[in-house]
């Protein structure tokens, strides 16, 4: 009989983002449990070290595995200051402000980012052009599916946070996987990640055999 311990495994959606996101995501039942994290209301000019303490009260268990994508990314590298890790993992993200795109990072030093038409979030089409680029007619059906969150004090705050962050260096032992085709954190920014070919900011949707296949390992391995 096999008593290894199950392991626990924390899934963290990106920006606005529902759990949903994770619906084609599989894990062998044999060897881990899946928990799906949610954003919570952040409280006014809320920091992420706070925001990270109060989300980790929706973990139950030691020693877990976290994965956050895009923006959740940002969120499980501070949840890892706080909470003891088996592996962290992060999706379509970046490890430090250094990864940022430039025009990010004007945001950030012009405070353009304050402007954000979050007060539109009601209108997923209008919200969507405004976040994710040209390709977006494409997309909007997914959007509207998978972008949950559309309250404008979350939306300003998440915004800000993501533009601002202040992390110089990456974590250590940190799992980065990024797709070369992603146009919102372009690859040409990243450095020591793994490469998904053909992987766009929303892979976890589309390539998500490929999580599938590789996440076991990715996990065990030490």
């Amino acid at each position: 009989m096999d008593n290894t311990p199950i392991i626990h495994v924390y899934f963290m959606p990106g920006m606005a983002a529902s759990s949903k996101i994770f619906e084609n995501i599989s894990l062998p039942k044999n060897q881990f449990q899946i928990h799906l994290l949610e954003w919570i209301s952040p409280s006014e000019n809320e920091s992420l070290t706070s925001y990270a303490s109060r989300l980790a009260a929706h973990i139950k268990h030691e020693n877990i595995v976290l994965l956050g994508v895009s923006f959740g990314g940002v969120i499980v590298q501070e949840l890892s200051k706080i909470i003891k890790l088996k592996k962290l993992i992060i999706v379509s993200s970046v490890k430090s402000k250094n990864e940022l795109p430039k025009r990010m990072k004007f945001a950030r030093n012009t405070k353009i980012y304050k402007l954000a038409p979050t007060k539109l979030a009601g209108n997923i089409e209008k919200l969507s052009k405004y976040a994710f680029g040209k390709q977006v007619n494409k997309r909007i059906e997914l959007y509207k599916k998978y972008l949950s969150v559309n309250d404008e004090r979350y939306l300003n705050w998440a915004i800000e946070n993501m533009v601002c962050w202040n992390q110089v260096e990456p974590q250590s032992k940190l799992v980065h996987i990024h797709g070369d085709a992603d146009t919102v954190f372009p690859i040409k920014n990243i450095q020591n990640c793994t490469v998904i070919k053909g992987g766009t900011h929303v892979m976890i949707l589309n390539k998500y055999r490929w999580f599938n296949k590789h996440l076991p390992y990715i996990i065990l391995k030490d």
